[in-house]
């Protein structure tokens, strides 16, 4: 299924389900809608993050979490973020959800995101196996550097990855230790 005719879920602040509504669309309007956001870790405590293929619609060759996305009408979140992270990653991690968050970010090609995303956690070592149409590299990082890296450099990393560090820095760090 492709961007531009793939459905999501438009939700209310409660992220309570309202209606389906085209990808592309909810983005250029910048509508609420459901979305997950997925950190592994290894053993080491390092956190995987992915650079953006360079077609992607928004955010081209920005750095971003292991895994990002949205759930698709009639789709349980937690089987979309499984989904997804073999489809971009190919990776098959347990996940566990550790809670929501909520942001809203200008983007490039007048995009907006404006989502409420579950953020959900797994550990592997296992290699990751990049899908091209997704991903162009991906790299081990502990949240430290990832953070300081950031903060020296944020043109260098996808709107909601800022977020996350920037906002949820502790939730991350327990969640690290915990999975």
């Amino acid at each position: 299924m492709t961007d531009e005719f793939e459905q999501v879920i438009l939700v209310d602040e409660a992220d309570e389900a309202l209606r389906d509504g085209d990808k592309w669309q909810i983005h250029q309007d910048g509508l609420l809608h459901r979305a997950f956001s997925i950190f592994v870790f290894n053993a080491a405590g390092e956190c995987l993050i992915q650079q953006r293929a360079d077609g992607k619609y928004h955010s081209a060759g920005k750095w971003a979490n292991s895994c990002c996305g949205h759930p698709r009408p009639g789709e349980a979140t937690s089987v979309a973020a499984a989904r997804r992270l073999e489809e971009e990653v190919g990776l098959r991690v347990p996940l566990t959800f550790g809670f929501k968050s909520r942001y809203v970010a200008y983007l490039d090609n007048d995009m907006i995101e404006n989502e409420i995303p579950h953020l959900y956690f797994g550990r592997t070592d296992a290699a990751p196996v990049l899908n091209p149409e997704e991903v162009q590299a991906v790299k081990w990082i502990t949240l430290e550097a990832l953070a300081k890296d950031i903060a020296h450099a944020p043109e260098r990393y996808a709107a909601w990855l800022r977020h996350y560090i920037e906002a949820h820095p502790a939730e991350l760090a327990d969640w690290r230790s915990q999975v």
